[in-house]
């Protein structure tokens, strides 16, 4: 098996090996993957270390490492601002929240074989629950008004599972990649007025999870459809606060912060 670690601030993944085919995902700087196959000597179908998501990237976006370079799920810290400069190999890089900072130490690390320096903040993930609620919440609401993107998993584009995985990656929670994914994760609520800040809603289409969304609270919902928004919820689901029609049916609720 070969390995590799993306090397660009987001690499777009692809449905197949085609730069016209949907990109289902992408995968952010430092992202470490298991190579499973290679097409046209261009494309190499990847598996991401972190989360198991499959799909197809071209060679330029990574570099290869050894299997003895492959880390853990994730590293001590990861990018903490909505976009963040480094210096990689003499050459500035913006990445976004959520990459992943290998191997650093005082403000310098390396990414395979490439050296970088970094002068963001290195918080390390909130403790208590109560901590981590909070932090949710918080980078949650720098999101404010970007842009929807199928596939997307930065502050210049990002889907509803995307946004959701990245907000708790940031604060060292791993979760799946997918909406339906995420859903099997956690502990149930089984009762709107009983779910906290932080907490995970799930919609569905028929009968089929579709969407997902960060609760603020039993009345208020953050999440991506067009944009990142604030929208009221209820017991049957999402209102558009700008039309007043209901967007999305509830289905689940899901508490994934540790207590």
């Amino acid at each position: 098996m070969k390995y590799g670690i993306i090397t660009v601030p987001a690499a777009p993944v692809r449905k197949r090996a085609n730069h016209r085919k949907e990109m289902v995902n992408q995968l952010l700087f430092g992202e470490q993957v298991a190579i499973l196959d290679v097409k046209h000597k261009e494309w190499f179908k990847v598996k991401s270390l972190y989360d198991g998501y499959k799909g197809w990237i071209t060679w330029h976006m990574l570099q290869e490492i050894g299997e003895q370079a492959v880390g853990a799920v994730m590293p001590p810290f990861v990018a903490e601002d909505l976009l963040n400069e480094i210096v990689i190999n003499g050459t500035r890089m913006h990445i976004p929240m959520g990459s992943f900072l290998w191997n650093l130490e005082k403000g310098k690390g390396t990414v395979g074989n490439l050296n970088y320096t970094y002068k963001g903040g290195q918080t390390p993930p909130p403790g208590s629950f109560k901590e981590l609620q909070a932090a949710v919440e918080k980078y949650a609401r720098q999101w404010i008004n970007a842009p929807y993107l199928w596939g997307g998993k930065t502050i210049l584009g990002v889907d509803c599972s995307g946004f959701v995985q990245t907000i708790f990656k940031r604060v060292g929670v791993p979760l799946q990649r997918d909406a339906w994914q995420q859903a099997e994760q956690g502990v149930e609520i089984q009762r709107l007025q009983d779910a906290q800040a932080g907490d995970l809603a799930f919609f569905n289409d028929k009968e089929e999870i579709v969407h997902v969304g960060l609760l603020l609270g039993p009345d208020k919902i953050i999440h991506s459809s067009g944009r990142v928004r604030i929208d009221p919820i209820d017991k049957k689901g999402i209102t558009n606060s700008d039309t007043g029609r209901r967007t999305h049916q509830l289905q689940l609720i899901k508490r994934v912060l540790p207590q």
